[in-house]
C-alpha cells in the first residue's frame, strides 16, 4: 500500500461495488466508501478537511501509530456525523475559531486520536453526538480541551488533556457526558467546567491538577457527580459551586490547594461522602448565602495551611457533618451571621490551634454526639442571638471548654469537659446559656466560672479535682439576678442550692471534704522558662521608601499628613542630639479612630518601618492583637497574656484593634481592666521598647480613653480615618483591576460611581474591604459571563463592564 494513499475495503454483498480500491485522498475514499466499509490510512500527511458522515471504519495504517496526520490549514480537520469509527490518527488544527474534532450526530467510536491543536476545542461534540472516545489525547493550548454542548454527550474512557488554553473540559447549553478514568492537568481555565440549565457531567476514577484556576467549576443551574476523583495542585479553589450548582462527590480526595479546598454560593448544594479534604490554605469548606448547603458524610477534612477555619458557613447557609474528623487546623468550624447553622453529629474536631467551634452573629451550631480534643477553645458562643447546642459532647485538652459571650444563648446537655488549663464552661460579658447534665473532671482553673453577673442557669452539674474550685460565681447584676443553680454539686462541696443566687456559691479560699474528697493544692512547680532565640531582624527599608508606599495608598490625605510631622520632628530631634543640643521628647504611642476597611492595620504597619528606618525601633514589625489575645479567663492569666503580647512587639509596634472591648462600658468584675493596667506599667517600664497603637471606632474610642486616664496620658495623639468617598473607592477598584490584569470597559467607572453613591454607609459599610469586595464580585459575574464564550477574545477575558457590577444590597 503506497504512501499518501488510502485503501477501501467494501463490506457490503452488492455486485455493483469493487469490494477494494486504493484513492489518492482521503475525501475521494470517504465519497466512494458505503456503511460498513474498511478505510485503511496509508502513513503520510492529509491536508484535508475530513467529513465522515457514513457509517465507515477509518483506521490509520497499523504499527504506524501518529504516523497518519490530518492536518488542514484552516477549518475542522475532522468532522463526525455518523456512527463511525475512528482509530490511530493523528489530528492537527490551526483554526482558533473551530474545533480539532467535531461530532454532531451518532454514535461514533474515536479510539487512539492524539490531537495537537490551536483550536478553538481540541474536541466538541454538539447536539445529537454520543461518541465513545476511548484512550485520546488532547493538547490545545489555544482552546478547550473537551467541550460538550448543546445537548451533546458522550463517553470519555481513558482519554487525557495535556494542555488547555482555556477549561479542560467544558460542558454547557445541557451538554451530559460521562468521564471514566480520565487525566486532566495544565488548564489555563477550570479543570472541569459545567454550567448552564440542564449541563450535567458524571466523572469516575478521573484526576484533575496543575490548574490555573480552579480544578472542579459548577455553575448557573448545572450538575454533576464525582466518584473515585482526585483535585489538587491548582491555583484557585478545588471545587467551586455558584448559583444553584448541584454537585455529589463520593469518595473523592481534594488536596494541595492554595485558596478554598471547597467553595459554594448562591443556593447551590453539595453531597460530599467518604471524601478527603487535605492541605488547603484558606477553607477546607466554605459555604455562604441563603439556600446553599453542604451534606458531608464520613469525610476527613485536615491540614489546613492558612489561617483560615476548615469549614466556613455564613450568610444563612447550612452545613452538616456525619460521621466526620476535623484536625490538624487553626480553626474547626466557624458559624456566622443570622439564619447561618451548622449540624454536627458524630465527629471529631481535633488538633486545632485555635478554636474548635466559633458561632457568632445570630448563627446556630447543633452538636450531638462529638469530640473535641486538642484545641485552644473547644466552643465559644460569641455574641447576642448566637446559640445552638451541645449535646452528649466530650470536650478534651483545651484550654477553655466552653465560652458564652456578650448575650449568646446555648443549651449544653449531658457534655463533659475533661483537662482544660483554664476553665471547662466560661460565661462574661452578659452571656446567658443553659448546662444541663454538664461535667467538669481535672481543670487546672476553675469547673464553671460565671462572671459579670450572667443570668446562666446550671442544672445538676458536676466538678471534680478543679484547681481553683468547682464553681466560681461574681456578685449578682445590677438588677440583683445573677445565675441560677439547681442541683449542682462538686467534689468540694456536698450540693449547690436548687435556685440559689450566684452568691451562695462556696468560694474557693473554703474548700471543704466532698462526696469524693478534698481537692489537691494547686502544683507549686513553675516549668523552666525555655531559653529564647533571637529572631533574625527583618530588612529595614529606607523612610523615603517607606512614605512612598504611604503617599501612594488611596485617600487618608490627613493621616499622611500627621504621620510625616510626627515624622519630621523624630528626625529632626536625631539631628538635634546628633549635634549635642536638646531635643523635644516625642510620644510616638498612637489612637487610630475610624470606621473599618479605611487601611488603620496598613498605616500601623508602615509606622512601624518609617520608625525603624529612623532608629527609633529595632526591629519596626506588626504584632496585632485584640481583647481575646489579651485577656483570660481567670485573675492572674490576663497579666500572664498581656506580658507575652507586649514581648513578642519587643523592637516594633503593637496594635490593639478595639482596643475599647477592654474596657466595656459596665465593666463589672471583667479581666480587661488588668490587661488595661498590665498595658500601663509596661509601656512606663519599656517606653523605648515598643510603640502601641489603640485603634477601633471613633465613638467607642473616645468614651475608652475618657474612662482610662492613665492610658489616656501614654499616647501623643489621636489620628482620625475618614471613610472613602466614592471617588477613593473607584480609585481601589481600579487598582485591584490593574494588579489582577482587568481591565475597566467603556462606562464602568462611572457605573462604579453611581454604585458607591448609592451604596448604604450603614455599620456594616467596609470602605476599603467593600471595594475590593466589589471588585470580587464583578470578576465573578465577568467570568459567568465569559465562560459561555467558546473562544473569548483577550479583551473580553479583561474588560469588566457595569452589567458585571453586583446588585444594591
Amino acid at each position: 500500500m503506497a504512501q499518501g494513499t488510502v485503501q477501501v475495503t467494501h463490506t457490503g454483498t452488492s455486485r455493483w461495488r469493487r469490494r477494494t480500491g486504493e484513492y489518492a485522498s482521503l475525501t475521494a475514499a470517504l465519497e466512494a466508501a458505503a456503511d460498513g466499509d474498511v478505510l485503511t490510512v496509508a502513513p503520510g500527511t492529509y491536508r484535508e478537511n475530513l467529513v465522515v458522515d457514513r457509517a465507515v471504519t477509518l483506521l490509520g495504517q497499523e504499527g504506524s501509530a501518529g504516523s497518519v496526520r490530518i492536518a488542514p490549514p484552516e477549518g475542522v480537520p475532522l468532522a463526525v456525523r455518523a456512527s463511525a469509527r475512528v482509530q490511530g490518527l493523528h489530528i492537527e488544527g490551526q483554526d482558533a475559531a473551530v474545533p480539532a474534532v467535531l461530532v454532531e450526530d451518532g454514535t461514533p467510536e474515536l479510539a487512539g486520536l492524539r490531537i495537537v491543536t490551536r483550536s478553538a476545542a481540541g474536541i466538541e461534540v454538539r447536539a445529537g453526538g454520543r461518541p465513545t472516545v476511548r484512550a485520546c489525547t488532547v493538547d490545545n493550548p489555544a482552546g478547550v480541551g473537551i467541550a460538550v454542548v448543546d445537548g451533546g454527550g458522550g463517553i470519555f474512557e481513558e482519554c487525557e488533556v495535556i494542555a488547555a488554553g482555556q477549561s479542560g473540559v467544558a460542558v454547557r447549553g445541557g451538554g451530559r457526558p460521562r468521564l471514566d478514568r480520565c487525566r486532566v492537568h495544565h488548564a489555563a481555565g477550570a479543570g472541569l467546567s459545567v454550567t448552564g440549565d440542564h449541563s450535567s457531567l458524571e466523572a469516575l476514577g478521573c484526576e484533575v491538577y496543575e490548574i490555573n484556576g480552579s480544578g472542579v467549576q459548577i455553575a448557573s443551574r448545572a450538575a454533576a457527580v464525582l466518584t473515585d476523583c482526585a483535585v489538587h495542585r491548582v491555583t484557585g479553589n478545588g471545587v467551586t459551586l455558584d448559583t444553584d450548582a448541584v454537585l455529589t462527590l463520593a469518595d473523592c480526595r481534594v488536596h494541595d490547594v492554595p485558596e478554598n479546598a471547597v467553595d459554594l454560593r448562591s443556593r447551590s448544594v453539595l453531597t460530599l461522602t467518604r471524601s478527603e479534604v487535605a492541605r488547603f490554605g484558606r477553607n477546607g469548606l466554605s459555604v455562604w448565602d441563603p439556600g446553599t448547603r453542604v451534606d458531608a458524610h464520613r469525610c476527613e477534612i485536615h491540614e489546613g495551611t492558612g489561617d483560615y477555619p476548615a469549614v466556613w458557613v455564613s450568610d444563612g447557609a447550612t452545613a452538616v457533618l456525619d460521621a466526620c474528623r476535623v484536625h490538624d487546623v487553626p480553626d474547626a468550624l466557624c458559624v456566622l451571621d443570622r439564619g447561618s447553622r451548622a449540624d454536627v453529629v458524630d465527629s471529631d474536631l481535633a488538633q486545632v490551634r485555635n478554636i474548635a467551634v466559633s458561632v457568632s452573629g445570630g448563627a446556630a451550631a447543633e452538636l450531638d454526639d462529638c469530640r473535641i480534643s486538642g484545641a485552644g477553645r473547644g466552643a465559644w458562643f460569641r455574641d447576642h442571638g448566637s446559640g445552638g447546642t451541645l449535646a452528649g459532647c466530650t470536650i478534651d485538652a483545651v484550654q477553655t471548654g466552653v465560652i458564652v459571650t456578650k448575650g449568646a444563648d446555648p443549651l449544653i446537655e449531658r457534655t463533659t469537659v475533661t483537662s482544660p488549663t483554664e476553665a471547662g464552661f466560661y460565661v462574661s460579658a452578659g452571656g446567658r446559656g443553659t448546662f444541663q447534665g454538664c461535667r467538669v473532671t481535672g481543670s487546672e482553673g476553675y469547673g464553671f466560672h460565671i462572671i459579670d453577673g450572667c443570668r446562666s442557669t446550671l442544672r445538676k452539674c458536676r466538678t471534680e479535682r478543679c484547681a481553683r474550685g468547682g464553681f466560681e460565681f461574681a456578685q449578682a447584676g445590677a438588677d440583683g439576678e445573677g445565675a441560677v443553680v439547681e442541683e449542682c454539686s462538686s467534689d468540694e462541696s456536698t450540693q449547690l442550692g436548687s435556685t440559689a443566687p450566684a452568691t451562695t456559691a462556696p468560694a474557693p479560699a473554703t474548700r471543704t471534704v466532698g462526696l469524693l474528697g478534698g481537692v489537691p493544692s494547686p502544683r507549686a512547680t513553675t516549668p523552666a522558662a525555655p531559653e529564647a532565640v533571637a529572631e533574625p531582624a527583618p530588612e529595614t527599608r529606607p523612610a523615603d521608601t517607606v512614605l512612598a508606599d504611604l503617599d501612594a495608598l488611596v485617600g487618608l490625605a490627613s493621616v499622611k499628613r500627621e504621620v510625616r510631622a510626627l515624622t519630621d520632628m523624630i528626625e529632626v530631634g536625631r539631628r538635634r542630639r546628633e549635634a549635642g543640643l536638646k531635643a523635644a521628647s516625642v510620644r510616638r504611642h498612637l489612637v487610630f479612630t475610624g470606621s473599618p476597611g479605611t487601611g488603620k492595620t496598613t498605616v500601623a504597619r508602615l509606622y512601624g518601618e518609617i520608625l525603624a528606618a529612623l532608629g527609633v525601633l529595632d526591629r519596626g514589625h506588626l504584632v496585632e492583637v485584640s481583647r481575646v489575645d489579651l485577656v483570660g479567663e481567670h485573675i492572674g492569666s490576663t497579666a500572664i497574656r498581656t506580658q507575652e503580647a507586649f514581648d513578642r512587639a519587643r523592637g516594633g509596634v503593637l496594635f490593639i484593634d478595639e482596643a475599647y472591648a477592654l474596657s466595656p462600658e459596665d465593666s463589672g468584675r471583667d479581666f480587661g481592666r488588668e490587661a488595661i493596667d498590665t498595658l500601663v506599667k509596661l509601656m512606663e517600664d519599656h517606653r523605648e521598647a515598643v510603640v502601641v497603637i489603640v485603634a477601633g471606632y471613633t465613638v467607642e474610642m473616645e468614651r475608652f480613653l475618657s474612662v482610662n486616664p492613665g492610658v489616656a496620658s501614654r499616647f501623643s495623639r489621636t489620628i482620625t480615618f475618614s471613610d472613602y468617598d466614592p471617588e477613593e473607592l473607584l480609585r481601589i477598584v481600579e487598582q485591584q483591576a490593574d494588579e489582577h490584569e482587568y481591565r475597566l470597559g467603556p462606562g464602568t467607572g462611572e457605573a462604579l460611581l453611581k454604585y458607591f453613591t448609592a451604596l448604604p454607609k450603614g455599620p456594616a459599610f467596609g470602605n476599603g474591604r467593600t471595594a475590593r469586595q466589589t471588585f470580587e464580585a464583578m470578576v465573578e459575574r465577568h467570568a459567568g459571563r465569559v465562560a459561555q464564550l467558546a473562544a473569548p477574545s483577550t479583551d473580553e477575558l479583561t474588560l469588566l463592564y457595569p452589567d458585571d457590577l453586583p446588585v444594591l444590597p
